[in-house]
């Protein structure tokens, strides 16, 4: 399963009549696959090449459709990536998808770079297919949905904690959000009784004191990390046998390989916990603090560019959230690049070693974005994996933070 690029009704009416009487007619209507049944957003879609690639692209990798015609034929996508944007009520958000490499370059390694700044709207791509947010109008989850992902953000900042515990915190959040407004008996009264539920609940996650006292249970919790390994290296693997393109599966079966000893990964993964844990300390002693910038600043990422109220419920939100986590941590300590870096006698110049490290998380969390993160059979087991919410998702919420 790759890429799929949607084109809207409008944009599939501008395209066909943009390359009308051209050398491009015949060609651009074979790579149409047409979805007339489907919804006006996806009237049809581009064909991929059998790698993945867009078969619009020139021998120098640009796009043949916006030289010969402009932009005004290409699909919505195509103008707008690798920005996502977003409407929230009267406001306009743009952010980056890290599916692009210069994003992810610029996303992971510059320290402000996830910081919100307000920008003409005439720079907003394609303002007409900003994406709304979903969700009934009087709900109190979409009526308060910067509200709650402000406080999301602001417990991701709260670097007195390591990032499991921050992500525990979301956890619990989420859960004590859903208990009330997404529950069996959903709290019911006036519209400001709903909104004073809603700012205890913030409030009880703000508290110094609080905090540090869910902190310590969960330090108490006693979790091992070789199951977790192993059905992360399972996902990795399973998505290396279908993906296309000719850099993930490599680039997969060496992180298996780092780790395991073996490409498929067999064997026992209690060793490929010791030594992820090994590599893990060693990384958090040289260079904790770039290692802590490229996890809040893709945290943070997740939470600007794509908005809670797409799934059912907040803590599924989350519980899919330290999933890419902890599958980006395997993925980064497996690398390569790392695996040398971690074996590298003292001695080595401080930046040059930042260097190798920079590019390894660009590489990681570039491709994990574009070949695992939205891929339907992995949204699937995450979804599988989640359970049916509440206590059960906390739950599993809690094992997989603690692999972060």
């Amino acid at each position: 399963m790759g890429l799929r690029v949607p084109v809207t009704e409008e944009r599939l009416w501008q395209l066909r009549t943009g390359v009308k009487g051209s050398p491009d007619e015949a060609h651009v209507e074979s790579l149409l696959e047409e979805n007339p049944e489907g919804p006006p957003s996806e009237r049809a879609f581009i064909k991929m090449q059998p790698d993945g690639r867009c078969p619009f692209l020139d021998t120098e990798k640009l796009c043949s459709l916006q030289r010969r015609h402009g932009e005004k034929v290409l699909p919505d996508p195509c103008v707008t990536f690798p920005r996502i944007v977003w409407r929230w009520n009267e406001q306009v958000e743009v952010a980056g998808s890290l599916a692009c490499p210069e994003m992810a370059r610029l996303l992971l390694l510059e320290e402000g770079a996830l910081e919100q700044v307000p920008g003409p709207l005439e720079q907003v791509p394609r303002l007409e297919a900003a994406r709304s947010l979903p969700g009934e109008s009087g709900d109190a989850y979409v009526v308060h949905a910067q509200a709650i992902r402000a406080a999301a953000l602001k417990l991701l900042h709260r670097r007195e904690f390591p990032l499991a515990t921050r992500l525990m915190f979301l956890g619990q959040l989420a859960f004590r959000l859903d208990s009330v407004f997404r529950g069996a008996e959903p709290v019911s009264g006036t519209e400001a009784e709903r909104d004073e539920v809603v700012q205890v609940l913030l409030q009880s996650v703000d508290s110094p004191e609080a905090l540090e006292a869910m902190h310590q249970e969960f330090l108490s919790l006693q979790v091992p990390g070789a199951p977790c390994a192993g059905l992360l290296a399972s996902l990795l693997k399973s998505r290396a046998s279908v993906a296309r393109g000719d850099r993930f599966g490599p680039f997969v079966h060496s992180v298996l390989k780092s780790l395991w000893g073996s490409e498929q990964a067999e064997g026992d993964s209690e060793g490929a916990w010791r030594e992820y844990s090994a590599r893990w300390q060693q990384l958090q002693a040289a260079h904790g603090a770039r290692v802590e910038q490229y996890f809040l600043n893709y945290g943070l990422a997740q939470w600007l560019r794509s908005p809670f109220l797409e799934l059912p419920s907040l803590l599924a939100y989350v519980f899919r959230l330290v999933m890419r986590v902890a599958t980006l941590r395997l993925a980064l300590v497996g690398h390569p690049d790392v695996a040398a870096l971690c074996a590298m006698e003292q001695g080595a110049a401080p930046e040059d070693a930042q260097a190798v490290l920079d590019r390894a998380a660009i590489d990681c969390f570039y491709l994990v974005a574009r070949h695992v993160e939205q891929a339907p059979d992995v949204l699937a087991l995450v979804r599988q994996l989640a359970g049916a919410g509440g206590a059960e998702t906390l739950g599993k919420t809690l094992i997989f933070a603690q692999f972060c």
